[in-house]
C-alpha cells in the first residue's frame, strides 16, 4: 500500500489517514507532498493524486485508491477487521461512529479558526463563541465516552480506536492554543499526546523544512 499525505505540521486529515494506516497493522509505503508549495498546483493533477481531485490523505492498495480518512478507516477495517478499529461492544460501538461522523462535518468553527499546526504552542489567545460552541460539545463527548465506556484503558472507548484516531487532530489544536481542559480530558489529552504514534509523527513534523504562511496567521 501506499499512502499520499500532506505535510505533517499541519495536515489534520493525513494524521488520521496515516494513523489508520498505522493501527491496520498492515504495511505501508509513505509519501509526503507538501501542500500549496510552488508545484502544489501540478502536482494535484498527477496521476496518483488526481483520483482524489488534489485532496490528501489518499490510500492506493494496488489498483484501488480510497481518498477521504473515514473512508480510508472503512477499507482498512474491512481488510483487517473492523473490530481493529472499532469497539466491539454494539453499544458503545454506535456512539464511536457518531462521534467519529460529527468530527468529520461539523466543529466548523475550530477547525477555521484554530488550524493544525503541530510546531507552535501559545495561550491566552480569544477565540469566537462559535469555536467555544464547538469546544464544549467535543468535551461533552469525551466525558460520556470515557464515564460509559473508557474503563479499560486512557481512550475515548478504553483501547485505541477510531474514535481517537478522528479527534486526535482536535488534541493537538487543544495542546497548539492552549485550551484549558477539565481534569479528565486532559488525561485523555495528555494519553494522545503521548502514544508512540503521535509523538512519531510529531517528531517528523518539527524536521519539515516547509512553512505556509496560512496556517500561521493565528499566532499573529
Amino acid at each position: 500500500m501506499k499512502l499520499i499525505i500532506g505535510n505533517k505540521a499541519y495536515s489534520s486529515w493525513s494524521l488520521r489517514g496515516w494513523l489508520a494506516a498505522k493501527q491496520s497493522g498492515l504495511h505501508f509505503e509513505e509519501v509526503i507532498v507538501p501542500l500549496y508549495g510552488t508545484d502544489w498546483d501540478r502536482r494535484k493533477h498527477e496521476a496518483d493524486i488526481a483520483p482524489s481531485s488534489g485532496k490528501v490523505p489518499i490510500l492506493w492498495d494496488g489498483e484501488a485508491v480510497v481518498w477521504d480518512s473515514m473512508a480510508i478507516i472503512d477499507y482498512l477495517a474491512d481488510k483487517v477487521g473492523r473490530d481493529r478499529f472499532w469497539p466491539k461492544d454494539p453499544v458503545a460501538r454506535g456512539m464511536a461512529r457518531s462521534m467519529a461522523a460529527e468530527m468529520h462535518s461539523g466543529y466548523l468553527s475550530l477547525r477555521r479558526e484554530c488550524p493544525m499546526n503541530t510546531r507552535r504552542t501559545d495561550k491566552d489567545l480569544t477565540f469566537s463563541e462559535e469555536t467555544q460552541a464547538d469546544a464544549i460539545r467535543i468535551l461533552q463527548n469525551w466525558a460520556e465516552a470515557r464515564s460509559r465506556f473508557g474503563k479499560e484503558g486512557p481512550y475515548l472507548f478504553g483501547t485505541f480506536s477510531a474514535a481517537d484516531i478522528m479527534l486526535a487532530p482536535v488534541v493537538s489544536r487543544f495542546v497548539t492554543y492552549g485550551f484549558t481542559l477539565p481534569g479528565f480530558a486532559q488525561a485523555y489529552a495528555d494519553a494522545i499526546m503521548m502514544h508512540p504514534w503521535m509523538e512519531q509523527w510529531y517528531a517528523a513534523a518539527a524536521e519539515e523544512p516547509w512553512t505556509i504562511e496560512r496556517f500561521e496567521s493565528a499566532f499573529t
